[in-house]
């Protein structure tokens, strides 16, 4: 079996003994370096860019992880309306989002920075709060709450 794919295979059953354990156990995001290694295993190994949304309850505690958009080598185009209504149906009361940039470079477009803040806005009318936008590169990340964005 080729080294790539005998790779792709490990981080598959990672992810899926990750699902399993934070089913058994709940897992609260309290701070912007949990969340980034949780994600980094599901956003770092991407060739298209990826934009998911993690589903909040009012603890933080993970309701849904949600692959919300699948996009080229270098966007995704996000659509409002189809994340706040996935955060309706899990009845979230925050969300964290989060997309990878394939080239490996993490800093946010401006692109980026104006999605985020029309989510935010659009989201706080349901109100359900942003408490973090993600960008995931190869081996760095950018938060926007750490960059003071939100």
């Amino acid at each position: 079996m080729p080294y790539i794919q005998r790779e792709q295979r490990i981080i598959t059953m990672a992810l899926q003994l990750l699902d399993k354990q934070l089913k058994a156990k709940p897992y609260s995001f309290t701070s912007s370096q949990q969340t980034q290694d949780y994600l980094r295993l599901q956003l770092e190994p991407t060739e298209k860019e990826v934009f998911l949304v993690l589903y909040l309850d009012n603890q933080h505690r993970l309701i849904a992880r949600e692959t919300v958009f699948l996009g080229t080598i270098n966007e995704v185009s996000v659509y409002p309306r189809e994340i706040v209504k996935l955060a309706l149906h899990h009845n979230a009361a925050a969300t964290i989002l989060a997309h990878s940039h394939p080239s490996g470079m993490a800093e946010p477009s401006q692109a980026d920075r104006t999605i985020t803040q029309k989510l935010k806005e659009v989201l706080s009318l349901v109100d359900v709060k942003v408490l973090d936008h993600i960008v995931m590169g190869h081996g760095e990340q950018v938060s926007f709450a750490e960059r003071g964005w939100l």
